[in-house]
């Protein structure tokens, strides 16, 4: 059971940035950097093509609405990637089943994954952009900052990624009344959009 606190990080970190994860471990194994990398995540063309995706995240995320858009699309990304990663980490650790460690991951990166969502959703309804851009930004150093201690102290890098999901549940449960008018309003603009275009 040695690797689940670095299994349950991954996960987490999945779940809010998961090309970032997926970037970092592969750079840090590629380096000699950490040992628990599994090759698969230090190839080349897995290397360049999370570079790719995680730029356009970079830019996505900061972008009122437009983050809520690439949430919803990765749903089911971010919770697959953190498991595939997970497994992948249990694989070179041999200390977990892989089929349990995805279960682990992908769970991790469901609940921030919908954590990080919500709290987005909640931020769009600041009038101005510059709330966004300062919450991508923490959400980028703070998985960078976590993965990179996974690696060298996975303990301390899950108690962390543990407090900051409590402390996401909270602030979602306190914003959640803001949420559902959000929601409300996407709604109807949805709708009445389809009216006019019935009509």
């Amino acid at each position: 059971m040695s690797a689940l606190p670095l299994l349950f990080t991954a996960g987490w970190a999945s779940g809010v940035n998961a090309y970032l994860v997926v970037l970092l471990l592969g750079l840090l194994g590629r380096f000699g950097l950490a040992e628990a990398v599994p090759e698969a995540l230090q190839r080349s063309d897995v290397l360049i093509a999370a570079t790719a995706l995680f730029l356009i995240e970079v830019v996505a995320d900061k972008v009122p609405y437009l983050d809520s858009f690439w949430d919803a699309v990765h749903t089911v990304i971010r919770p697959i990637a953190g498991g595939v990663v997970a497994a992948l980490l249990a694989g070179q650790d041999d200390s977990l089943p892989e089929l349990a460690a995805a279960a682990v991951g992908g769970t991790a990166a469901l609940v921030s994954h919908l954590v990080k969502a919500g709290t987005r959703i909640a931020v769009n309804t600041s009038p101005e952009p510059a709330s966004n851009i300062v919450v991508s930004t923490a959400e980028d150093i703070g998985v960078a900052g976590i993965i990179t201690l996974a690696v060298f102290n996975p303990v301390a890098a899950a108690v962390v990624a543990t407090v900051l999901l409590v402390i996401g549940l909270v602030l979602v449960s306190l914003f959640a009344s803001r949420i559902r008018r959000a929601l409300r309003r996407r709604r109807a603009r949805r709708t009445a959009r389809h009216v006019v275009a019935a009509k």
